[in-house]
Protein backbone atom coordinates (compact mmCIF):
# COMPACT_ATOMS: atom_id res chain seq x y z
CA UNK A 1 0.00 0.00 0.00
CA UNK A 2 1.28 3.91 -1.08
CA UNK A 3 2.64 5.74 1.87
CA UNK A 4 2.53 9.75 2.02
CA UNK A 5 3.59 11.94 4.12
CA UNK A 6 3.92 15.32 4.50
CA UNK A 7 7.34 16.82 3.54
CA UNK A 8 8.26 20.76 4.58
CA UNK A 9 10.71 20.81 2.18
CA UNK A 10 8.13 20.81 -0.72
CA UNK A 11 4.73 21.77 1.52
CA UNK A 12 2.71 19.37 -0.07
CA UNK A 13 1.94 15.38 0.68
CA UNK A 14 4.22 13.19 -1.30
CA UNK A 15 4.36 9.31 -2.34
CA UNK A 16 7.20 8.03 -0.21
CA UNK A 17 9.42 5.89 -1.90
CA UNK A 18 12.86 5.11 0.05
CA UNK A 19 16.35 5.25 -1.36
CA UNK A 20 16.72 1.65 -0.53
CA UNK A 21 14.03 -0.71 -1.16
CA UNK A 22 14.76 -2.43 1.57
CA UNK A 23 15.76 -0.34 4.47
CA UNK A 24 14.43 3.41 5.26
CA UNK A 25 16.97 5.83 7.08
CA UNK A 26 15.91 8.38 9.35
CA UNK A 27 17.51 11.21 11.21
CA UNK A 28 16.10 12.44 14.61
CA UNK A 29 17.00 15.57 16.53
CA UNK A 30 17.29 14.56 19.39
CA UNK A 31 17.39 16.42 23.46
CA UNK A 32 19.70 18.71 24.74
CA UNK A 33 20.50 17.48 27.97
CA UNK A 34 20.97 20.07 30.13
CA UNK A 35 17.37 20.05 32.08
CA UNK A 36 14.31 17.44 31.90
CA UNK A 37 12.47 16.44 28.91
CA UNK A 38 8.94 18.39 28.44
CA UNK A 39 5.92 16.75 27.73
CA UNK A 40 5.73 19.08 25.02
CA UNK A 41 9.54 18.10 23.58
CA UNK A 42 8.42 14.50 24.12
CA UNK A 43 5.34 14.87 21.86
CA UNK A 44 7.75 15.25 18.93
CA UNK A 45 9.79 11.80 20.28
CA UNK A 46 6.23 9.94 20.34
CA UNK A 47 5.44 11.26 16.75
CA UNK A 48 8.89 10.13 15.37
CA UNK A 49 8.11 6.74 17.03
CA UNK A 50 5.03 6.47 15.44
CA UNK A 51 6.95 7.08 12.00
CA UNK A 52 9.23 4.51 12.49
CA UNK A 53 6.18 1.91 13.48
CA UNK A 54 4.51 2.61 10.93
CA UNK A 55 7.48 1.87 8.41
CA UNK A 56 7.92 -1.39 10.07
CA UNK A 57 4.15 -2.09 9.55
CA UNK A 58 4.78 -2.30 5.93
CA UNK A 59 7.77 -4.26 5.93
CA UNK A 60 10.45 -2.05 6.19
CA UNK A 61 13.53 -2.51 8.13
CA UNK A 62 14.63 1.23 10.26
CA UNK A 63 17.85 2.58 10.32
CA UNK A 64 17.76 5.48 12.58
CA UNK A 65 20.09 7.75 14.22
CA UNK A 66 19.16 10.15 17.25
CA UNK A 67 22.03 12.27 18.38
CA UNK A 68 22.76 13.63 22.00
CA UNK A 69 23.22 17.40 22.25
CA UNK A 70 25.96 17.55 25.03
CA UNK A 71 27.91 20.57 23.71
CA UNK A 72 27.24 23.15 21.16
CA UNK A 73 23.90 24.72 21.46
CA UNK A 74 24.10 28.01 22.76
CA UNK A 75 21.06 29.41 24.66
CA UNK A 76 19.79 31.81 21.89
CA UNK A 77 19.44 28.80 19.58
CA UNK A 78 21.72 31.15 17.68
CA UNK A 79 25.58 32.59 17.74
CA UNK A 80 24.87 34.47 20.89
CA UNK A 81 25.27 33.61 25.16
CA UNK A 82 26.49 30.54 26.80
CA UNK A 83 26.44 27.61 26.29
CA UNK A 84 23.56 25.75 27.78
CA UNK A 85 25.06 22.46 29.03
CA UNK A 86 27.69 24.88 31.08
CA UNK A 87 24.57 27.14 32.26
CA UNK A 88 23.02 24.45 33.63
CA UNK A 89 26.32 22.82 34.63
CA UNK A 90 26.97 26.36 36.72
CA UNK A 91 23.54 26.50 38.06
CA UNK A 92 23.22 22.68 39.43
CA UNK A 93 27.17 23.14 40.11
CA UNK A 94 28.32 20.23 38.43
CA UNK A 95 30.35 18.87 35.48
CA UNK A 96 28.90 19.37 32.10
CA UNK A 97 29.27 15.73 32.12
CA UNK A 98 27.89 15.01 34.97
CA UNK A 99 24.86 17.22 33.68
CA UNK A 100 24.92 15.40 30.45
CA UNK A 101 24.62 11.68 31.45
CA UNK A 102 22.20 12.87 34.61
CA UNK A 103 19.33 14.27 31.49
CA UNK A 104 20.66 11.80 29.28
CA UNK A 105 19.34 9.11 31.52
CA UNK A 106 16.50 10.62 32.69
CA UNK A 107 15.09 10.91 28.83
CA UNK A 108 15.63 7.39 28.01
CA UNK A 109 13.84 6.66 31.11
CA UNK A 110 11.03 9.02 29.16
CA UNK A 111 11.07 7.14 26.67
CA UNK A 112 10.80 3.51 27.87
CA UNK A 113 7.75 4.83 30.23
CA UNK A 114 6.21 5.88 26.81
CA UNK A 115 7.32 2.98 25.48
CA UNK A 116 9.08 4.65 22.27
CA UNK A 117 11.41 2.43 20.40
CA UNK A 118 15.17 3.43 21.20
CA UNK A 119 16.53 4.31 17.60
CA UNK A 120 19.28 1.93 15.93
CA UNK A 121 22.22 4.73 16.55
CA UNK A 122 22.56 7.00 19.50
CA UNK A 123 25.57 9.61 18.33
CA UNK A 124 26.59 12.45 20.89
CA UNK A 125 27.84 15.41 19.92
CA UNK A 126 30.92 15.07 22.44
CA UNK A 127 31.57 11.64 20.62
CA UNK A 128 32.12 13.14 17.38
CA UNK A 129 34.70 16.29 17.88
CA UNK A 130 36.91 14.77 14.88
CA UNK A 131 34.10 14.43 12.67
CA UNK A 132 32.52 18.05 13.19
CA UNK A 133 36.50 19.26 12.44
CA UNK A 134 36.70 17.61 9.20
CA UNK A 135 33.48 18.66 8.42
CA UNK A 136 34.05 22.33 8.96
CA UNK A 137 37.64 21.85 6.92
CA UNK A 138 35.69 20.75 4.11
CA UNK A 139 33.37 23.88 4.01
CA UNK A 140 36.36 25.96 4.27
CA UNK A 141 38.32 24.50 1.55
CA UNK A 142 35.09 24.68 -0.66
CA UNK A 143 34.94 28.11 0.15
CA UNK A 144 31.88 28.15 2.15
CA UNK A 145 33.14 29.53 5.05
CA UNK A 146 35.57 31.96 7.12
CA UNK A 147 37.20 32.37 9.96
CA UNK A 148 37.24 35.70 12.04
CA UNK A 149 38.51 36.48 15.26
CA UNK A 150 36.21 34.59 17.04
CA UNK A 151 34.76 31.99 15.00
CA UNK A 152 34.48 30.13 11.63
CA UNK A 153 31.26 31.11 10.05
CA UNK A 154 29.04 29.72 7.37
CA UNK A 155 29.06 32.33 4.55
CA UNK A 156 24.91 31.92 3.40
CA UNK A 157 25.75 33.94 0.80
CA UNK A 158 27.60 31.22 -1.17
CA UNK A 159 24.43 29.13 -1.63
CA UNK A 160 22.03 29.22 -4.71
CA UNK A 161 19.05 29.48 -2.13
CA UNK A 162 18.97 30.65 1.69
CA UNK A 163 16.69 29.87 3.49
CA UNK A 164 14.44 26.65 2.00
CA UNK A 165 12.43 25.13 4.68
CA UNK A 166 11.20 28.20 6.50
CA UNK A 167 10.67 30.28 3.09
CA UNK A 168 11.32 33.31 4.85
CA UNK A 169 12.60 36.20 2.53
CA UNK A 170 16.51 37.12 4.14
CA UNK A 171 16.59 40.17 1.59
CA UNK A 172 13.63 42.25 3.24
CA UNK A 173 15.65 41.01 6.74
CA UNK A 174 19.25 42.37 6.03
CA UNK A 175 20.79 44.24 9.46
CA UNK A 176 17.51 43.90 10.73
CA UNK A 177 15.76 43.85 14.22
CA UNK A 178 15.53 40.37 13.95
CA UNK A 179 19.23 40.11 12.99
CA UNK A 180 22.33 40.78 15.92
CA UNK A 181 24.89 41.36 14.01
CA UNK A 182 28.38 40.78 14.71
CA UNK A 183 31.04 43.40 12.58
CA UNK A 184 33.15 40.51 11.44
CA UNK A 185 30.55 38.73 9.59
CA UNK A 186 29.79 38.78 5.50
CA UNK A 187 26.20 38.74 6.17
CA UNK A 188 23.73 38.76 8.84
CA UNK A 189 22.55 35.31 8.40
CA UNK A 190 25.63 34.00 8.54
CA UNK A 191 25.93 31.15 11.11
CA UNK A 192 28.52 29.60 13.48
CA UNK A 193 30.16 26.76 12.48
CA UNK A 194 32.93 26.73 15.04
CA UNK A 195 33.56 28.92 18.55
CA UNK A 196 36.92 29.93 19.75
CA UNK A 197 36.88 29.43 23.55
CA UNK A 198 37.65 31.81 25.70
CA UNK A 199 40.71 30.62 28.20
CA UNK A 200 38.14 30.10 30.74
CA UNK A 201 35.73 28.27 29.02
CA UNK A 202 34.98 24.46 30.60
CA UNK A 203 34.20 22.63 27.02
CA UNK A 204 36.81 23.40 24.70
CA UNK A 205 38.49 21.05 22.22
CA UNK A 206 41.83 21.24 20.02
CA UNK A 207 41.19 22.21 16.40
CA UNK A 208 43.13 24.52 13.53
CA UNK A 209 41.49 27.21 14.54
CA UNK A 210 43.07 26.90 18.75
CA UNK A 211 40.91 25.95 21.66
CA UNK A 212 37.14 25.76 20.49
CA UNK A 213 34.00 23.77 20.23
CA UNK A 214 31.57 23.63 17.99
CA UNK A 215 28.24 24.78 16.81
CA UNK A 216 24.76 23.43 17.47
CA UNK A 217 23.92 22.52 13.43
CA UNK A 218 27.33 21.16 12.55
CA UNK A 219 27.19 18.05 14.83
CA UNK A 220 23.57 17.04 13.21
CA UNK A 221 25.31 17.08 9.61
CA UNK A 222 28.43 15.27 10.52
CA UNK A 223 26.89 12.62 12.53
CA UNK A 224 23.87 12.35 10.17
CA UNK A 225 26.91 12.04 7.23
CA UNK A 226 28.24 9.60 9.10
CA UNK A 227 26.15 7.21 9.82
CA UNK A 228 23.42 7.59 7.44
CA UNK A 229 25.10 8.84 4.15
CA UNK A 230 25.17 12.19 2.49
CA UNK A 231 21.50 12.01 1.18
CA UNK A 232 19.04 9.66 3.53
CA UNK A 233 15.59 9.23 3.45
CA UNK A 234 13.46 11.30 6.32
CA UNK A 235 14.50 14.18 8.91
CA UNK A 236 12.46 14.75 11.53
CA UNK A 237 12.15 16.86 14.48
CA UNK A 238 10.17 19.72 16.15
CA UNK A 239 8.64 22.72 14.25
CA UNK A 240 11.22 25.03 16.36
CA UNK A 241 13.96 23.42 14.19
CA UNK A 242 12.86 24.62 10.86
CA UNK A 243 13.89 28.40 10.39
CA UNK A 244 17.29 28.02 12.12
CA UNK A 245 18.35 24.21 13.25
CA UNK A 246 17.12 22.40 9.98
CA UNK A 247 17.92 25.27 7.22
CA UNK A 248 21.85 25.46 8.63
CA UNK A 249 21.97 21.89 8.07
CA UNK A 250 20.55 21.87 5.06
CA UNK A 251 23.39 24.60 3.89
CA UNK A 252 26.09 22.70 5.37
CA UNK A 253 25.02 20.15 3.81
CA UNK A 254 25.45 21.67 0.16
CA UNK A 255 28.53 23.45 1.04
CA UNK A 256 30.12 19.85 1.61
CA UNK A 257 28.67 18.06 -1.07
CA UNK A 258 26.12 19.31 -2.93
CA UNK A 259 23.03 17.87 -1.74
CA UNK A 260 20.54 18.29 0.55
CA UNK A 261 20.60 15.73 3.36
CA UNK A 262 16.97 14.08 3.14
CA UNK A 263 14.54 13.65 0.51
CA UNK A 264 11.63 14.07 3.09
CA UNK A 265 11.73 16.53 6.26
CA UNK A 266 8.90 15.84 8.61
CA UNK A 267 8.08 18.18 11.78
CA UNK A 268 5.43 18.00 14.60
CA UNK A 269 3.86 21.10 15.89
CA UNK A 270 3.58 22.14 19.10
CA UNK A 271 2.16 21.18 22.22
CA UNK A 272 -0.25 24.20 23.90
CA UNK A 273 -0.91 23.90 27.59
CA UNK A 274 -4.36 24.63 28.55
CA UNK A 275 -4.59 26.92 25.46
CA UNK A 276 -1.20 29.04 25.90
CA UNK A 277 1.88 28.17 25.76
CA UNK A 278 4.09 25.81 28.35
CA UNK A 279 6.27 28.46 30.55
CA UNK A 280 8.03 28.30 33.63
CA UNK A 281 6.62 31.36 34.77
CA UNK A 282 2.79 30.07 34.17
CA UNK A 283 3.95 27.18 36.65
CA UNK A 284 2.64 24.52 33.51
CA UNK A 285 5.65 22.83 33.00
CA UNK A 286 4.46 19.41 33.11
CA UNK A 287 7.15 16.26 32.82
CA UNK A 288 6.12 12.44 32.38
CA UNK A 289 6.63 12.06 35.97
CA UNK A 290 4.01 14.22 36.57
CA UNK A 291 1.18 12.48 35.20
CA UNK A 292 2.65 8.99 37.16
CA UNK A 293 2.81 11.15 40.37
CA UNK A 294 -1.12 12.15 39.63
CA UNK A 295 -1.76 8.25 39.45
CA UNK A 296 -1.97 8.30 35.63
CA UNK A 297 -0.34 5.47 33.23
CA UNK A 298 2.22 7.11 31.22
CA UNK A 299 0.55 5.42 28.07
CA UNK A 300 -2.06 7.52 28.86
CA UNK A 301 -0.18 10.44 27.71
CA UNK A 302 0.72 8.68 24.74
CA UNK A 303 -3.03 7.44 23.25
CA UNK A 304 -3.91 11.71 24.10
CA UNK A 305 -1.47 12.29 21.25
CA UNK A 306 -3.63 10.75 19.03
CA UNK A 307 -6.35 12.43 19.33
CA UNK A 308 -4.76 15.42 16.97
CA UNK A 309 -2.22 14.94 13.75
CA UNK A 310 1.32 15.34 14.52
CA UNK A 311 1.21 18.58 12.47
CA UNK A 312 -1.52 20.11 14.59
CA UNK A 313 -1.21 21.83 17.93
CA UNK A 314 -2.45 19.51 20.99
CA UNK A 315 -3.79 21.35 23.51
CA UNK A 316 -3.25 19.32 27.31
CA UNK A 317 -5.42 19.58 30.18
CA UNK A 318 -5.55 17.26 33.26
CA UNK A 319 -9.44 16.93 32.69
CA UNK A 320 -8.26 15.73 28.80
CA UNK A 321 -5.77 13.46 30.19
CA UNK A 322 -8.25 11.89 32.70
CA UNK A 323 -11.22 11.34 30.03
CA UNK A 324 -8.18 9.48 28.03
CA UNK A 325 -7.23 7.26 31.02
CA UNK A 326 -10.51 6.21 31.17
CA UNK A 327 -10.34 5.67 27.02
CA UNK A 328 -7.43 3.21 27.72
CA UNK A 329 -9.35 1.70 30.27
CA UNK A 330 -11.97 0.67 27.61
CA UNK A 331 -9.59 -0.04 24.89
CA UNK A 332 -8.17 -2.54 26.64
CA UNK A 333 -11.56 -4.01 28.17
CA UNK A 334 -12.32 -4.36 24.99
CA UNK A 335 -9.55 -6.32 23.61
CA UNK A 336 -9.90 -8.43 26.35
CA UNK A 337 -13.90 -9.47 25.37
CA UNK A 338 -12.71 -9.70 22.39
CA UNK A 339 -9.98 -12.24 23.62
CA UNK A 340 -12.53 -14.41 25.45
CA UNK A 341 -15.26 -14.24 22.88
CA UNK A 342 -16.57 -17.75 21.26
CA UNK A 343 -18.55 -15.56 18.11
CA UNK A 344 -17.07 -16.43 15.09
CA UNK A 345 -15.99 -13.43 12.17
CA UNK A 346 -15.75 -13.21 8.70
CA UNK A 347 -12.43 -12.97 6.77
CA UNK A 348 -13.52 -10.01 4.87
CA UNK A 349 -14.73 -8.19 8.07
CA UNK A 350 -11.01 -8.64 8.84
CA UNK A 351 -9.90 -7.73 5.96
CA UNK A 352 -11.59 -4.31 5.93
CA UNK A 353 -11.04 -3.06 9.70
CA UNK A 354 -7.23 -3.48 8.52
CA UNK A 355 -7.81 -1.93 5.29
CA UNK A 356 -9.11 1.10 6.82
CA UNK A 357 -6.21 1.29 9.44
CA UNK A 358 -3.58 0.64 6.70
CA UNK A 359 -5.06 3.52 5.19
CA UNK A 360 -5.31 5.99 7.77
CA UNK A 361 -1.80 5.50 8.84
CA UNK A 362 -0.22 5.96 5.52
CA UNK A 363 -2.05 8.68 4.92
CA UNK A 364 0.75 11.00 6.44
CA UNK A 365 0.01 9.24 10.32
CA UNK A 366 -3.46 10.09 10.58
CA UNK A 367 -3.49 8.42 14.45
CA UNK A 368 -6.72 10.34 14.93
CA UNK A 369 -8.30 8.26 12.05
CA UNK A 370 -6.40 5.42 12.81
CA UNK A 371 -8.07 5.45 16.23
CA UNK A 372 -11.43 5.54 15.08
CA UNK A 373 -10.76 2.52 13.14
CA UNK A 374 -9.58 0.81 16.45
CA UNK A 375 -12.60 2.31 18.76
CA UNK A 376 -14.94 0.29 15.22
CA UNK A 377 -13.54 -3.08 16.08
CA UNK A 378 -13.60 -2.81 19.81
CA UNK A 379 -17.06 -2.25 20.00
CA UNK A 380 -18.47 -4.67 18.16
CA UNK A 381 -21.09 -6.30 18.89
CA UNK A 382 -19.87 -10.03 18.19
CA UNK A 383 -16.71 -11.10 20.51
CA UNK A 384 -14.16 -13.08 18.61
CA UNK A 385 -10.01 -14.22 18.99
CA UNK A 386 -9.22 -12.63 15.79
CA UNK A 387 -10.67 -9.16 16.32
CA UNK A 388 -8.64 -9.74 19.41
CA UNK A 389 -5.40 -10.54 16.81
CA UNK A 390 -6.02 -7.65 14.87
CA UNK A 391 -5.87 -5.11 17.79
CA UNK A 392 -2.79 -6.49 18.76
CA UNK A 393 -1.41 -6.13 14.76
CA UNK A 394 -2.67 -2.20 15.43
CA UNK A 395 -1.20 -1.67 18.28
CA UNK A 396 2.24 -2.48 16.81
CA UNK A 397 2.16 1.13 14.92
CA UNK A 398 -0.23 2.54 18.33
CA UNK A 399 2.19 0.92 21.14
CA UNK A 400 -0.41 1.37 23.96
CA UNK A 401 -0.08 -1.92 25.15
CA UNK A 402 -3.46 -2.81 24.43
CA UNK A 403 -3.14 -6.47 25.88
CA UNK A 404 -2.32 -5.49 29.03
CA UNK A 405 -4.97 -4.66 32.33
CA UNK A 406 -6.10 -2.06 33.95
CA UNK A 407 -5.43 1.57 33.95
CA UNK A 408 -8.00 3.35 35.84
CA UNK A 409 -6.66 6.13 38.11
CA UNK A 410 -7.29 5.16 41.65
CA UNK A 411 -9.24 8.87 42.86
CA UNK A 412 -7.32 10.16 46.19
CA UNK A 413 -8.65 12.56 48.37
CA UNK A 414 -7.67 16.04 47.85
CA UNK A 415 -6.18 16.41 51.12
CA UNK A 416 -3.79 13.71 50.14
CA UNK A 417 -3.42 14.80 46.92
CA UNK A 418 -2.21 18.20 48.68
CA UNK A 419 0.33 16.68 50.36
CA UNK A 420 1.30 14.89 47.61
CA UNK A 421 2.25 17.92 45.95
CA UNK A 422 3.56 19.71 48.89
CA UNK A 423 6.01 16.80 49.31
CA UNK A 424 7.19 17.00 45.37
CA UNK A 425 7.81 20.37 45.90
CA UNK A 426 10.06 19.51 48.86
CA UNK A 427 11.85 17.02 47.25
CA UNK A 428 12.43 19.84 44.46
CA UNK A 429 13.93 21.89 46.47
CA UNK A 430 16.36 19.43 48.22
CA UNK A 431 13.90 19.65 51.64
CA UNK A 432 14.72 16.35 52.83
CA UNK A 433 13.62 16.77 55.82
CA UNK A 434 10.48 17.79 54.82
CA UNK A 435 9.94 15.08 52.69
CA UNK A 436 10.09 13.07 55.52
CA UNK A 437 8.30 14.49 57.39
CA UNK A 438 4.99 14.55 54.65
CA UNK A 439 5.97 10.68 53.59
CA UNK A 440 5.47 9.74 57.47
CA UNK A 441 1.72 12.34 57.26
CA UNK A 442 1.05 9.73 54.74
CA UNK A 443 1.68 7.12 56.02
CA UNK A 444 -0.02 8.03 59.12
CA UNK A 445 -3.14 8.55 57.26
CA UNK A 446 -2.77 4.89 55.58
CA UNK A 447 -1.43 5.46 52.61
CA UNK A 448 1.92 3.67 51.20
CA UNK A 449 4.79 6.16 49.52
CA UNK A 450 7.38 4.38 47.36
CA UNK A 451 9.64 7.02 45.40
CA UNK A 452 10.97 5.00 41.93
CA UNK A 453 13.07 5.91 39.24
CA UNK A 454 9.67 7.44 37.40
CA UNK A 455 8.63 9.76 40.50
CA UNK A 456 6.24 8.94 43.55
CA UNK A 457 4.29 6.43 43.84
CA UNK A 458 0.97 6.29 46.31
CA UNK A 459 -1.04 3.75 47.14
Amino acid sequence: MDIYFYNTLTRKKELFTPIDEKEVRIYSCGPTVYKDATIGNLRTNIFQDVLRRVLKYNGYNIKQAMNITDVGHLVSDGDEGEDKMIKSAKEEKKSPMEIAKYYTDLFFKDLEALNIEKPEIICKATDHIKEMIEYVKKLVENGYAYETSTAIYFDVSKLDKYPVLSNLNVENQKAGARVDIDKEKRNPYDFALWIKAPENHLMKWDSPWGPSYPGWHIECSSMGQKYLGEQFDIHTGGMDLIPTHHENEIAQSKGKCGKIPAKFWMHGEYLLIDGGKMSKSLGNVYLVKDIIEKGYNPLVYRLFSYSSHYRNKLNFTWEAIDATSKSLERLRSGYQAHLQGTDDVEEKIIDEFENNFHKAINDDLNMPLAIGVVWDVVRQEKKSPKFAKLLEKFDTVLGIKIDQKGTTKKELPQEVLSIIEQRKQAREQKDWAKSDELRDLLEGMGYVVKDTKDGMEVK
